[in-house]
């Protein structure tokens, strides 16, 4: 998974790769052992409460993830796990099957630009977080609990699944003017020889609700 947007930080970094966010975080999930996923090249780039809104152009301000739940595919994830870059400036990957990641180095949901979220498909024979992930279709929708109290609600309008030797970098991480979502886990063949998924799976979302 190659991909982190290192936000304030980033912007220097930005600038001369592009942009970062959902979050090209190639996700290398294998059943057997986790693998490292490389860093994106980007730069990372309020809502009045009440029980729903529309989302602003602006976004949100800033909040940690607490929560994950995607009804279409059955995922309910409670405790978002940070996820910071590695010593060889990869992103780092959920330690267990069920965990789901944020990159801190991206915005948090809700905020504009693309905030990345990341399980595995997989991990030690265990199904995976996001082990449903490709079969979600634009129009459904991932709702993440923020710390400050309130739900994001992302709209998915693209599925897509990549090989990770071709991983589109700016595209999944490239900053955006509003609020949107990538989820990436691995997919595709499983090549036994090196313990990994040949491909990545991503999905492109948009925040298109607030609720408090």
């Amino acid at each position: 998974m190659r991909h982190p947007r290192l936000w304030p930080a980033v912007t220097a970094v930005v600038s001369a790769l592009g942009a970062i966010l959902v979050v090209a975080f190639v996700l290398a999930f294998s059943p057997h052992a986790p693998e490292q996923v490389a860093p994106p090249s980007a730069t990372p780039v309020g809502i009045a409460p009440s029980t729903t809104t529309t989302p602003s152009g602006d976004g949100l301000p800033a909040a940690k993830p607490a929560s994950l739940s995607i009804p279409a595919i059955g995922v309910r994830a409670d405790g978002i796990k940070d996820l910071g870059l590695t010593s060889g400036g990869e992103l780092e990957v959920p330690g267990d099957a069920t965990t789901v990641g944020w990159f801190t180095g991206a915005p948090s949901p809700g905020e504009a630009g693309p905030a990345v979220l990341a399980a595995h498909v997989d991990y030690k024979h265990v199904p995976g977080a996001f082990s449903r992930l490709k079969d979600l279709h634009p129009g459904e929708q991932a709702k993440v609990g923020r710390t400050d109290g309130r739900t994001a609600v992302f709209t998915v309008y693209r599925v897509e699944r990549y090989a990770k030797a071709d991983f589109p970098t700016d595209q999944v991480y490239g900053d955006t003017a509003d609020a949107e979502l990538r989820l990436i886990t691995c997919g595709g063949a499983f090549d036994r020889s090196s313990g990994n998924y040949l491909d990545n799976v991503v999905v492109f979302a948009r925040l298109t609700a607030v609720e408090a």
